[in-house]
């Protein structure tokens, strides 16, 4: 590691454990749901914990982002050895050595801050996904790995329900990631509905809503391969990947329920609609 990136490593928010179970907290969908037992939430918090730096570093770090990355894959390495300097990264590593967890999708969650440096819109739905490739569906595979549930058709099952999480997450987010210089609802949808630049910013008008709506709709179709991934799946591991997907019905409903205005308190999914759609999903019934 150069004394540059060490520099920057070290400039980089500093998140530890309370600060990382806070965030999850603010989380659409619980990040390690209190039901499982220890020996399963501290791998998952820990996962949530890498990813949260990265996107805080991608998002927020001072200096040279770029290089702070450089430094975080640096310190990826190191955490396999068993010889990391940040807090996150000492933490990761026996998660990394008891579950053996795969490098790769931890490696794609730095890659996708690197590509948010130079995003400044997403052009297409396609575009979108491929981007949610990069940022979201590693975290499921991960979880999977952790569980030892890891397989070809359930990673790629799970690949469709964490990118329908973070598509939602964006249209939560339309503000704040113009605010970044980034927009992330697609550019050929926006142009379809008559929106431009000034609508991305609150009070939403009827216009953006509708694009929202739009892709509201299209993450609830990725949502559904869920029922195909729980139905192969059993245990915490269940129970765990039905709190995902329960998050983002809920996070659905409640935009629905604000007339996809995102900027509204309404628009944030309520604790009992969550528990409900987790029950269902559980019990193999449809949310009422």
């Amino acid at each position: 590691m150069t004394a540059e990136a060490e520099r920057l490593l070290a400039a980089a928010p500093e998140l530890g454990p309370a600060q990382i179970l806070e965030r999850a907290g603010g989380e659409n969908f619980p990040v390690a749901p209190r039901v499982l037992p220890r020996r399963w939430r501290e791998p998952l918090e820990a996962i949530y914990g890498f990813a949260r730096l990265a996107d805080e570093i991608g998002d927020a770090a001072a200096g040279d982002r770029l290089a702070l990355l450089d430094a975080l894959e640096d310190e990826l390495a190191r955490a396999y050895d068993g010889e990391a300097r940040h807090p996150l990264l000492r933490r990761l590593a026996p998660v990394l050595a008891a579950q053996r967890l795969p490098r790769e999708p931890f490696a794609r969650l730095i890659e996708a801050n690197r590509v948010d440096q130079r995003l400044r819109a997403v052009q297409s739905w396609e575009e979108l996904l491929a981007c949610c490739a990069l940022s979201a569906n590693p975290v499921g595979e991960l979880v999977l790995h952790v569980f030892g549930a890891a397989t070809p058709e359930r990673v790629a099952l799970s690949d469709q329900v964490c990118s329908a999480l973070q598509v939602i997450e964006h249209c939560q987010d339309v503000a704040e990631d113009r605010a970044r210089g980034r927009v992330y609802l697609p550019a050929q949808d926006l142009a379809a509905h008559g929106c431009g630049a000034a609508d991305l910013a609150r009070p939403y008008p009827i216009a953006l809503r509708r694009v929202v709506a739009l892709e509201i709709a299209r993450a609830r179709v990725l949502l559904g391969a869920g029922t195909a991934l729980l139905a192969q799946l059993d245990g915490f591991a269940r129970v765990a990947v039905a709190g995902y997907i329960a998050g983002g019905l809920a996070t659905c409903e409640a935009l629905a329920r604000a007339g996809f205005d995102a900027g509204s308190v309404r628009s944030r999914p309520r604790r009992g609609a969550l528990l409900r759609h987790a029950a269902c999903l559980l019990l193999g019934r449809e949310a009422r």
